[in-house]
């Protein structure tokens, strides 16, 4: 591991060797060669001009990719987003439960918090799909679909709109591929807010009462962007804008990059939320948390109002990282969050 500078709160967020490699030689990079077959942009005019010149594929679509070799189609995906929306925003609507317990590991904790608001009344073959765990293998993700499709869902009141839609599916295959869906779209909903969530903790805890967690949020998500790169295969469109990449050469966005690039952003590494005052986080040059404006995540609109509603119930309640805790890791992977943060109520 990698460690980077130690913040204001004397806090050290250790990165991966590669990350950290990324931030201390290629920040203020326009484009660079990672290796034989893929080039970096990191450049916020560069990003906006290759991400705008083509719609993403269908392998490049995160959640709506193929999903065991079947295609998804753009109405599909709409009706499961349109699912999850109703069932976050009716998880919304209630009441928070009384004598909640957020201290503990986070974003663990904020996860099952998640899990059991949205999906809580789900039967446990659909709600066990959101679990961290199937995270570790696609092997054991299928492995327990398969185990949950093997008999139908009855319809029934309780169960969540995106829970519905599973009780529609007649065969084995099909319900296979409604679970997955249900997979799909509802464990990212809990990984990216609690994930938001314990970045906002661990960068910024204990907050001045007066700043919004909305500015806490938006700053989060610049140092540690939910999509820190962003992957477009080989196309004409991408040597047509700049000779420098090859017809062969798929490229790799990197807000990770462009978040901190000093000609953008005063002490690009420091968390200082009270920036985002005088921002717009949907127009802000370079800041692609939710990818770009032409295609942006389909989730953003969940996640925002979840992330705000968990990260204000932690702030009234007097939560804050335990001042005993001076570093957390950050993994390697496609959603960039601090590990192992505990959690302690003042």
């Amino acid at each position: 591991m990698a460690v980077s500078a130690t913040d204001r709160r004397g806090r050290v967020t250790v990165f991966t060797p590669r990350i950290d490699q990324l931030l201390r030689e290629r920040r203020g990079s326009d484009l660079f060669r990672l290796d034989p077959g893929t080039i970096g942009i990191a450049g916020a005019d560069l990003i906006d001009t290759l991400l705008a010149s083509r719609p993403a594929n269908e392998n490049e679509r995160p959640t709506f990719k193929p999903l065991q070799g079947r295609s998804i189609s753009r109405t599909e995906a709409a009706t499961v987003m349109q699912a999850v929306s109703h069932d976050v925003k009716a998880a919304l609507k209630k009441p928070a439960p009384n004598n909640i317990d957020l201290s503990g590991e986070w974003p663990h904790v904020g996860h099952v918090y998640l899990r059991d608001m949205v999906f809580g009344a789900d039967p446990y073959r659909l709600r066990v799909l959101v679990d961290r765990k199937l995270e570790l293998t696609t092997k054991l993700t299928w492995s327990v679909i398969a185990t949950g499709a093997a008999r139908p869902l009855s319809p029934e009141p309780s169960l969540s709109r995106l829970g519905g839609l599973t009780t529609a599916a007649g065969t084995y295959n099909d319900r296979r591929h409604a679970m997955g869906l249900y997979r799909r779209a509802a464990a990212p909903v809990c990984f990216t807010v609690s994930t938001l969530v314990a970045n906002a903790l661990w960068l910024g805890a204990p907050f001045d009462d007066d700043t919004p967690n909305l500015h806490i949020l938006l700053e989060s998500m610049r140092l540690l962007p939910p999509s820190w790169n962003i992957l477009r295969v080989a196309s004409p469109e991408f040597p047509a804008i700049d000779a420098r990449i090859g017809a062969t050469d798929d490229i790799l966005i990197l807000p990770l990059l462009s978040h901190r690039d000093p000609a953008i952003w005063p002490d690009p590494d420091d968390f200082r939320p009270d920036r985002w005052a005088d921002l717009d986080g949907d127009n802000q040059r370079g800041y692609l948390p939710f990818g770009h404006a032409n295609e942006r995540c389909w989730g953003r609109h969940m996640v925002m109002p979840l992330a705000e509603h968990l990260l204000d119930l932690l702030r009234t309640g007097g939560y804050t990282v335990d001042p005993a805790q001076r570093s957390a890791t950050v993994p390697l992977a496609g959603l960039l969050g601090v590990t192992g943060v505990r959690v302690t109520r003042t």
